[in-house]
């Protein structure tokens, strides 16, 4: 059932309680059924927490899904991958979002708290990196300067360093803070685990990180792509060269993995004691799935197949 469905759904629901109050029905529309709770009384809360990249897909869910589900209440936090893990693992939040898989210390943090989770991909995300606007230099960057660029090695950094040409004007660098599973994904497929240059200014709020890379003309940074298609009329976006020419981040580049190394599924985990004790924690993971590619596609990221979210849905009702 797509979302259009289940709100129109909702909407001929209420019109039948209207219709019983005014004939005087003392009963409640719906009722409990062999699943628990129906749909159409659902209520109590849903706790997300984690990366700030899977976030505006989050919010979004989040606010449809109040106003289908108003008396339930769904907090979204934004403490960034690492940070949404340590909660989940304590038994503090019901999902985590995160922008990479959960590592094998947060799994066994979370099993030493009895914690039995699910993974769930959402959409396709292809990490964007971005310069100033009066940035008239950069026109693409391969891999290795990429490499060259953010890596420590005890000297400063000039664009002129990366390429012949290129202004002898310092480097302002804007990253993801360490709790990002966007400054993870970067590690791995960049830094390949080196030191990030120490004048690296970091934050897990990617709006700051807009905002940096705007005001400097001299900047640059990374973030997920649903903030540079949100910001594109602020920012320049810099195509990357793998070895098969420069690749700008685009839906089709990023579904197909054209743009290589850096793009990436992002995920939401659900604790599945919550699954199985909360009918509207299960009910907002249905609703996730349901409407994950239409929302993904709206805030800026790109849809998973069809069949994908088939799959999981399966996954998701194997789990009651």
């Amino acid at each position: 059932m797509n979302k259009w469905k289940r709100l129109m759904l909702s909407g001929v629901l209420s019109g039948m309680m209207v219709f019983v109050a005014a004939c005087g029905g003392g009963n409640k529309a719906g009722g409990n059924d062999a699943e628990g709770e129906s749909a159409s009384e659902l209520s109590g809360e849903v706790i997300m927490d984690g990366s700030s990249t899977v976030y505006p897909i989050a919010e979004a869910a989040a606010e449809e899904y109040m106003a289908e589900q108003p008396n339930v209440k769904v907090s979204v936090g934004m403490s960034g991958t690492g940070g949404g893990f340590e909660k989940f693992s304590k038994g503090e939040s019901d999902f985590s979002n995160a922008s990479r898989p959960i590592k094998e210390e947060e799994k066994q943090a979370a099993a030493a708290n009895d914690i039995e989770f699910q993974e769930f991909q959402l959409a396709y995300d292809g990490l964007s990196v971005v310069v100033n606007k009066e940035n008239d230099w950069v026109d693409y960057l391969t891999v290795d300067e990429l490499k060259k660029m953010w890596t420590e090695d005890g000297k400063e950094k000039k664009w002129s360093d990366i390429r012949s040409g290129w202004p002898d004007e310092e480097i302002q660098f804007f990253s993801p803070g360490h709790d990002s599973g966007t400054y993870d994904y970067f590690d791995e497929v960049i830094l390949e685990g080196k030191e990030m240059v120490k004048t690296a200014q970091l934050s897990e709020d990617d709006n700051i990180l807009v905002r940096g890379v705007e005001g400097d003309r001299y900047a640059i940074g990374y973030f997920g792509y649903a903030y540079y298609l949100e910001n594109k009329d602020k920012l320049k976006i810099v195509p990357i060269d793998a070895g098969n020419g420069p690749i700008e981040p685009t839906n089709e580049t990023i579904e197909t993995g054209k743009y290589t190394p850096l793009s990436r599924p992002l995920f939401t985990y659900v604790n599945v004691k919550s699954l199985k004790e909360k009918p509207q924690v299960y009910d907002y993971m249905e609703f996730l799935l349901e409407t994950a590619g239409d929302l993904a596609e709206e805030v800026g990221y790109v849809r998973l197949p069809e069949e994908k979210y088939k799959e999981q849905l399966e996954t998701l009702q194997g789990l009651k």
